[in-house]
């Protein structure tokens, strides 16, 4: 017993041992290092910093403050505003956080992906997303040989409690979020099918959980029937959501419950790619 507190002891002793020791040091290219100072100044003064003010706050001499500015404005990360305003962010930094999110974004990763999905079903599809409180349609391809009319996408933005693209992404947000969506767009009745009451659109939610797909049945406009599902991130968050469309008039029992199948395999199947994708 005692040995076995001394070797528990002895333990606990190497393990501050080792949390006391300095760290190694981390070799670091000082040019390199100085440069990203340099983008760290002049992103904290969105009017602009000059060279002098630069070449103080870093500690360098103006030559090769002004050496390592030009080397940056060359390359586009530094653009000289003015000579009394200096040098802000130039466009090469935005354009690394455009091609980052376009990595990312479900419209880019997923868009031959939802085009051979449409082609397969022989109807139409789309993905939407939630931005703020309006549901935007970021893909839309209609079917080739059919005559019917999508809704609108402007009147699409604010329905998103009578759309399956809308109730597939409202079903899983946080309930102040819900309350803070239907606050500020109101649950409008489009048609006789539409749900025009918090609590009928709580249970449809309720069930857009449970079965793993939303449907809109002629709820945004008569003759017209749309199955949908969402669309998760890596961390499980959902980002967006993918719908078919099709005749009201085509949409037997048989038919909508071989679309649901297809439509929740073809979500899983989109939301692994974009896990994948954010490896």
């Amino acid at each position: 017993m005692n040995e076995q507190l001394h070797t528990q002891d002895r333990s606990a002793n190497d393990l501050r041992g080792v949390l006391r020791s300095p760290q190694k040091p981390v070799r670091t290219i000082q040019s390199v290092d100085r440069a990203l100072t340099l983008l760290e100044l002049a992103a904290g003064e969105i009017d602009g910093i000059t060279l002098s003010e630069l070449s103080d706050r870093i500690g360098l001499n103006a030559s090769t403050c002004h050496h390592l500015v030009m080397t940056l404005v060359a390359r586009g990360y530094l653009t000289h505003i003015s000579r009394s305003r200096g040098y802000a962010l130039g466009p090469r930094v935005r354009e690394l956080l455009e091609m980052m999110e376009h990595d990312s974004d479900p419209a880019v990763l997923l868009r031959e992906d939802l085009r051979r999905l449409g082609e397969q079903l022989g109807l139409g599809v789309q993905l939407a997303v939630l931005s703020e409180t309006s549901l935007l349609t970021k893909l839309s391809f209609p079917a080739a040989a059919s005559t019917l009319q999508e809704p609108n996408e402007v009147e699409k933005m604010t329905a998103l409690h009578a759309t399956a693209t809308g109730k597939a992404i409202l079903a899983w947000i946080p309930d102040t979020e819900l309350v803070r969506i239907i606050s500020t767009n109101g649950l409008k009745s489009y048609t006789p099918n539409t749900i025009n009451s918090l609590s009928g659109l709580v249970e449809e939610l309720r069930s857009v959980r449970r079965f793993k797909y939303a449907i809109d049945n002629e709820e945004l406009r008569e003759g017209v029937v749309c199955i949908g599902s969402a669309i998760r991130e890596g961390g499980g968050a959902v980002v967006a959501s993918i719908s078919t469309t099709l005749p009201a008039s085509e949409a037997t029992e048989e038919r909508k419950a071989q679309l649901t199948r297809q439509m929740i395999e073809a979500a899983n199947i989109f939301s692994n790619k974009l896990r994948n994708a954010q490896r």
